[in-house]
């Protein structure tokens, strides 16, 4: 059998070279992603925290970046998403290194939101390149490489993290701030041809983001599913460790399933689904995924929680390369940076309330309410985005480029 029939990836062949150096670049970046994971270790154990002073810190983070997302995707159409890409990478290297010079409270406070505003910018300014540099035909499969890279180094930093969080965890920020400058390094030493429309004066000026109904509906359909999706990082963890009585170490191998089905199938599967519509594809990943969630409210052995995860693993690798894309379609070029941006902030926002409304769930009424109240939240985004307008097929548009 040759190696083109078993290659998961083959259908990632005919993407520009530009996308693979963008994919190579999240890759590094987010190997190093090790800061996030372990930071309320961090300030709870090597400045002498409260855990609850040390959780009012993350908030501020979560909230700046909540604020600054779709200000910070709209500057990017304006400046160049690749510049703002190089600019994010750099500055975040200099904020991670400074953070473990900040001993006080107010300036360790600084320290987030100077963390939140200069890393930020980096997702929906990636998203952006993303969706330019790929044919318009090959959205999809381009979105479905940058997660790839994403995973493969979400695989790699928090794993690594928890060896050198045992032996100093000032080394965590070394060695993130050492990455965001290689993924920098990268794009700035490969030569790299950027669209031309970035950067084009004459281009009309579009309206904003917020008066397109298109945008803010698809937005509105996505949060309850991503209210129910974010329930793996909290209140799964709650269930099958409190609840069911498994080991931590079981919950922390979930993931790894998580990423190695994502890592197999995902690009893959976008090529098989890629001439579906997109209310079809939305739809089906946001059922799938909460039927993942709703099936804990019957799972009690370790092969029916696995299952579980296959069938969310399902629902997100469907979902938000397809999200991703739709948003893409209905933006306007000059302002794709500032629609992918507040598509971030759906995600952060998401981020921010999923957690704490399902542990208030969790507590006062159990997990099975729980995992049941999720089949008509994630039930009411399916049934919301299968009505999406969109075309079923983007048609091949040649992409103009030129140098930056």
């Amino acid at each position: 059998m040759r190696w083109s029939t078993l290659n998961p990836w083959k259908d990632l062949a005919g993407l520009p070279r530009e996308s693979w150096l963008i994919a190579l670049a999240t890759l590094v970046n987010r190997a190093g992603t090790m800061v996030m994971p372990f930071l309320v270790l961090f300030l709870t154990r090597d400045r002498g925290l409260a855990p609850t002073r040390a959780g009012l810190a993350i908030a501020v983070y979560g909230v700046v970046a909540l604020l600054w997302s779709p200000l910070a995707g709209r500057w990017g159409d304006a400046w160049g998403q690749l510049r703002m890409v190089k600019a994010s990478l750099f500055c975040t290297a200099g904020v991670l290194l400074a953070i473990p010079l900040f001993h006080s409270y107010l300036s360790i406070l600084l320290g987030m939101v100077l963390l939140a505003l200069v890393s930020e910018p980096v997702r929906p300014a990636t998203m952006a390149l993303v969706s330019h540099l790929a044919p318009v035909h090959r959205r999809r499969q381009a979105f479905a490489l940058n997660r790839l890279a994403v995973n493969l180094g979400m695989s790699i930093g928090p794993t690594v993290g928890g060896f050198l969080a045992e032996a100093s965890f000032r080394s965590l920020f070394w060695v993130d701030a050492a990455t965001s400058l290689l993924a920098g390094l990268v794009l700035v030493l490969v030569p790299f041809r950027a669209p031309r429309h970035f950067h084009d004066p004459s281009a009309a000026p579009a309206a904003s983001a917020l008066s397109d109904r298109r945008l803010l509906y698809v937005l509105a359909a996505l949060l309850p599913v991503l209210l129910v999706f974010f329930q793996h990082v909290s209140t799964m963890a709650l269930y099958l460790v409190d609840t069911l009585g498994f080991r931590p170490s079981v919950y922390g191998g979930l993931f790894f399933v998580n990423t190695l089905v994502i890592v197999l199938t995902e690009v893959r599967l976008n090529t098989l689904t890629a001439h579906w519509p997109f209310s079809r594809s939305l739809a089906m990943g946001a059922l799938l995924a909460t039927l993942g969630f709703a099936g804990l409210a019957v799972a009690r052995s370790l092969p029916a929680v696995v299952g579980t995860v296959l069938l969310w693993t399902a629902g997100e690798m469907v979902l938000f390369p397809t999200a991703s894309a739709y948003i893409s379609e209905i933006s306007p070029p000059s302002r794709r940076g500032e629609y992918l941006g507040f598509y971030t902030m759906a995600f952060g926002l998401a981020f921010s309330v999923g957690p704490w409304l399902g542990t208030l769930v969790f507590e006062r009424w159990g997990p099975v309410t729980l995992w049941a109240l999720c089949l008509p939240l994630g039930g009411l985004s399916a049934w919301a985005l299968s009505r999406v307008s969109g075309r079923t097929q983007p048609a091949v548009v040649p992409a103009v480029r030129s140098a930056q």
